[in-house]
Order: C-alpha cells, then sequence, then structure tokens
C-alpha cells in the first residue's frame, strides 16, 4: 500500500516551527516512501480559527517548499460527512445519545473523587431508552470496558493504555457539531492516511482515535509521535525564542531550505553530517530513527547553518534568494540596473554574512553613495585627513587599468609614504570615505566592483566630511 501522510494544522495561530517540524517529518516520510502528503486544515474551532491564520499557514507552507500532493481540505466543509458517519455509530450502537447535564457528569466525578476513584463518565446514559423532554443530547462513543489499546509507535515504541482507564468520550456536541478526536479519524480513514506523524502531545488521544477506528471497521494507520521542541533554557518554547510565525524567519533573512535543515536535525541525525540538502534529507530520513527525547532551540546553530546555506550557493541563486530584502534597504530596481551585478557583489559578501537581511545591509553600499559617514567613523578616520583624502583620489585617478590587484597597490605604496607603513591607517579612511562606515568587504575588490568613475565621486564627497 502507498504511504499516505498528513499535516493538519489549525488555523487558530500562525504556523510555528513546532508545526513546521511535523510537516516536515510528514512531508519527508511521505517523499522518502514514494507515497503522498495531503494538507488538511483543520479549522472545527470557529470562535478561535482565522482567515489570516489559514492564509499564514498556506503561506509559510509554500515559502518553505512543502508541497502538498492533495488538499487543503477543510474540516467545516465536511459536516454533512461527519453527520453521515455519526448516524452511522448510532445505528450500529457503537455511539449512544447522552441527556445527562454537566451539573449530572460534575456531581458524578466529584462522588467518584471522594471514594478514591479516577473521575470518569459512568456510561449510565448506554442503556437510555426514553429521551427526557427539552434536553438535547450530546453522542458518545461506547469505549470498551476492558482490554486495553496498544498503541505501536514508531517513535517511542509499544505504548499500552487500559480501556477501563478512558470513559465514553463525547464525539458530538448538544448543538451537533462533531468533536476534534472524531472528525481526525473521520478525516484519516476517508483520507486513506497510513501514518499519522504528529507531535507527542496527541499522544493521549491515540487510543481513542484507534478504538473509534476500529469500531468503524477502517483501518488503523501508524502513528509516530514527534517529541516537543523546547526553548534554549529546556522550557516550553515561547515566542521569546521561537514559537513565531514561521514568516518571521523569512523576514529575518532566512534561507528555507536552511530553516529545514535546523528543524531535521532537532530530533533526528544522520552521522556526524550537519549541513544537508533537500535531496540529502529526502534520501537519509527515517521517521523510526527520530529520538524520544525533546530537543532544545538553539538560535546560533539555526545562523550557522544558515551561513553555511549561503556559503554553498551560487551567486546567482543566492543572488536570486536576496533581491525581494534589497527594497528594505533602499535599492531601487533602477539602482540595481546602473551598479554593479548584483551576483558580483554577492560574491564578495557571501563569506561574510549569515543572513540575508545581514547581506542587504552589505549590499546597499554598492548602489547608494553615503550622504553622511557614520560621525563616530569620520571623527576616528577621516577627521583632518583632507590632504589625504586628495591624494588618494589623485593616485587612483591616475590608474589606467580598475582592477583589485591595481588599486592594492597604490593602497600599498600610499600607506608607505604616508602612512609609515601601516595599511590600515589608508584602507580605513579610504573604507570611510567610499561606504560611509568602517565596515566593508576588502576595500581593494569594494573599490573594483564599485568602479572608478563612482569610486572618485564618493571620495571628493568625503573630501567635504574631513
Amino acid at each position: 500500500m502507498s504511504v499516505r501522510t498528513r499535516f493538519a494544522p489549525s488555523p487558530t495561530g500562525y504556523l510555528h516551527i513546532g508545526g513546521v517540524r511535523t510537516a516536515l517529518y510528514s512531508w519527508l516520510h511521505a517523499r522518502q516512501q514514494g507515497g503522498r502528503f495531503i494538507l488538511r486544515i483543520e479549522d472545527t474551532d470557529v470562535e478561535r480559527s482565522t482567515p489570516e491564520a489559514t492564509v499564514a499557514i498556506l503561506e509559510g507552507m509554500a515559502w518553505l517548499g512543502l508541497d502538498w500532493d492533495e488538499g487543503p481540505f477543510y474540516q467545516m466543509r465536511r459536516m454533512d460527512r461527519y453527520r453521515e458517519v455519526l448516524a452511522q455509530m448510532l445505528a450500529a450502537g457503537t455511539a449512544y445519545h447522552c441527556y445527562c447535564s454537566r451539573e449530572e457528569v460534575d456531581a458524578m466525578r466529584e462522588e467518584q473523587r471522594q471514594r478514591g476513584e479516577k473521575p470518569r463518565y459512568d456510561g449510565r446514559c448506554r442503556q437510555r431508552t426514553t429521551a427526557p423532554e427539552g434536553v438535547a443530547p450530546v453522542i458518545r462513543f461506547r469505549s470498551p470496558d476492558d482490554g486495553e489499546t496498544v498503541v505501536e509507535d514508531l517513535i517511542h515504541g509499544t505504548v499500552r493504555f487500559q480501556n477501563s482507564e478512558m470513559d465514553d468520550l463525547i464525539i458530538a456536541r448538544s448543538d451537533g457539531t462533531p468533536t476534534y478526536n472524531f472528525c481526525v479519524v473521520v478525516d484519516d480513514w476517508d483520507m486513506g492516511i497510513t501514518h499519522v506523524i504528529r507531535g507527542d502531545d496527541h499522544l493521549n488521544n491515540t487510543p481513542r482515535q484507534m478504538q473509534i477506528l476500529q469500531a468503524l471497521g477502517a483501518r488503523v494507520p501508524v502513528y509516530a509521535h514527534v517529541p516537543m521542541i523546547l526553548g534554549p533554557d529546556k522550557q516550553k518554547l515561547s515566542k521569546r525564542h521561537g514559537a513565531v510565525s514561521v514568516l518571521e524567519y523569512r523576514e529575518q533573512g532566512f534561507l528555507p531550505d536552511a530553516l529545514l535543515n535546523f528543524l531535521v536535525r532537532l530530533g533526528w541525525s544522520h552521522g556526524d553530517q550537519e549541513i544537508f540538502t533537500r535531496e540529502e534529507m529526502v534520501e537519509f530520513f527515517r521517521i523510526d530513527a527520530v529520538n524520544k527525547a525533546a530537543s532544545a532551540f538553539n538560535p546560533e546553530k539555526l545562523l550557522w547553518i544558515n551561513a553555511q546555506h549561503m556559503q554553498r550557493l551560487t551567486p546567482e541563486g543566492l543572488a536570486r534568494h536576496l533581491l525581494p530584502y534589497l527594497g528594505g534597504v533602499g535599492v531601487t530596481e533602477s539602482l540595481l540596473a546602473s551598479g554593479p551585478e548584483l551576483p558580483a557583489v554577492v560574491a564578495l559578501l557571501q563569506e561574510r554574512s549569515k543572513t540575508l537581511v545581514e547581506m542587504a545591509a552589505a549590499a546597499e553600499m554598492f548602489y547608494v553613495a553615503p550622504v553622511a559617514g557614520e560621525p563616530k567613523e569620520v571623527e576616528k578616520h577621516l577627521h583632518g585627513q583632507g590632504a589625504l583624502l586628495a591624494t588618494m583620489t589623485q593616485a587612483l585617478g591616475a590608474l589606467p587599468n580598475w582592477e583589485a590587484a591595481a588599486i592594492h597597490s597604490v593602497i600599498q605604496e600610499l600607506a608607505v609614504t604616508h602612512a609609515g607603513g601601516k595599511m590600515g591607517k589608508v584602507a580605513q579612511p579610504l573604507r570611510v570615505a567610499v561606504a560611509g562606515r568602517a565596515v566593508s568587504p576588502p576595500i581593494d575588490a569594494t573599490l573594483a566592483l564599485l568602479g572608478k568613475e563612482e569610486t572618485l565621486a564618493r571620495l571628493r564627497r568625503a573630501g567635504r566630511w574631513a
């Protein structure tokens, strides 16, 4: 049977990295097995679900390249199907109407607590033959009274649940709307899901869902419950460190493949390998090799992995990723067209940038001349250096071949004649003059890329700052 996995987020909040890792593991398993990956939006929580969250989920999945083969399916559009199955179960006796009020159930559980028993619904409506007037019933699943339900989990191994510990689950509310555990079962059944990969906070729901599937005569899927992601402080992941919309990582300048690489390693490994291409993840990933223990989110590790992925791209490929970020630093299309070729700029910045936002900020100087230098750097490197700037302008202007090697020779000569051979005494004023700041790629390569005319124009302008 062909493998069919699913990712089923709820649009009550944005897609965060815990959800992304679950989606990634499901996607990888389907792709690795030549199966199908289904996207399902579980939007039955009408009060908390929002269209904005749904859009953000779809946009996040698309940005990450976690393409789905079927869907997205929406639970709210499947209500007729849920009611059909509920009717079947009532007719078969595997579900029944319960007329107990909330107060009656609360009193029942309080009596059980006083007797030292585990509070649970005692099934008193199972045998009820008459319906009290004016009471809208819930529908409960008739859970097995004895024996055990065994979950053979691919990650946690064999997990046993005593049926006597589970009461009759409500599968439809008094207003007729089906509950989460019931909708999930019908969806997985109808969609032919063979492998359910999800967070281990769902593990306690699994025996109930298995029982309902068995009552329907449906095939029970294989389960794999993925451990939680913790914050750096080993506490539950919070917005302060990671539990934010995945699209915020796009805004911060992370590459989608780098984020997926980071997430796949939170709980899974392949020898000592740290950096994976998407193709390698598909080839090597095994869901039954995921660790049981929770993993900690490490922001520094994410930055390092992103930098590695940036360095491994071709300048042309990385330039395509960089383009959307340049507008944020004032680099327009017309400036791009009149300035250096973007892949050449990228090649110069590739080894020193950790994010696309950082690279865009560094690339700005190649397209936008500084109106004024950073005051602190101007004071430190240019104050009283008007004569040196004039000499630089004259020496560089006399160069017949505008190449990095020739520029380097000029800077060396100026260092010998004007700074006792100290390159920094010439290179730093030159850097601040053309970039407006004291940090840039190697100054000879920077000037070569800026071009002769632009470099000389910036030097003349900086003469006024000195």
